[in-house]
């Protein structure tokens, strides 16, 4: 049997919301995100039980973006494909359907992106040799930091628009979540020293939002 595709084609999501953006160069934007189950990582600070999902097809995806978000807001209709790690899933072909909206991504960088993407934000999870075999140029990285953690060079890494530190949460299985003060004096100091950086906090959990 060949595989669904199409409207037909079965995606595992996690959750599909209506929010706004809490990080990076887009924070506060209005968006409506699609969390696409399954990851290739297993990173201790995730706030995401990327495991489970249900089994949905693009159509009833799509009914439930188009529910959410209005195709004619373009260039303010975001749609923010995350994870998980959604390059194990989504497809240009996926995209097709959804190429009424501003599509971005959410990406730890271990894999190349659909052409269709338009706007990637990078959190690395892998060396800067892979990030040039995946990429010529991204929108954003937005490097989680812990004390005492260095990041690469600013020239070791792809071309990008924004580069960003974001301090590591404590307790990210907590339905509560709380800043590490040590993380965020670190982070802050790290971007007085390399100005290069730019700090980027998770305002949507200070906001205790999705």
């Amino acid at each position: 049997m060949k595989p669904e595709s199409g409207l037909d084609a079965m995606l595992k999501v996690v959750e599909i919301f209506h929010s706004i953006q809490g990080e990076g160069a887009n924070t506060g934007k209005s968006a409506v995100f699609v969390r696409l189950a399954n990851c290739n990582k297993n990173c201790w600070f995730c706030d995401t039980d990327w495991s489970v999902g249900t089994e949905m097809t693009v159509k009833q995806i799509l009914d439930e973006v188009k529910s959410l978000l209005k195709p004619e807001d373009y260039p303010n209709n975001m749609l923010i494909w995350t994870g998980g790690e959604p390059t194990l899933q989504l497809t240009d072909e996926v995209l097709t359907f959804f190429s009424e909206y501003y599509n971005c991504i959410e990406t730890n960088g271990s894999n190349p992106v659909p052409s269709r993407i338009q706007y990637i934000s990078c959190s690395p999870k892998v060396s800067p040799t892979v990030l040039h075999r995946n990429f010529t140029k991204v929108n954003e990285f937005r490097y989680p930091l812990g004390v005492n953690e260095k990041l690469p060079a600013i020239s070791d890494l792809p071309t990008a628009e924004h580069y960003f530190v974001s301090p590591l949460f404590l307790g990210e299985v907590k339905k509560r979540f709380e800043l590490s003060d040590e993380n965020i004096v670190y982070a802050i100091e790290y971007v007085k020293q390399h100005p290069q950086w730019r700090l980027s906090l998770q305002t949507h959990k200070l906001l205790n939002i999705r």
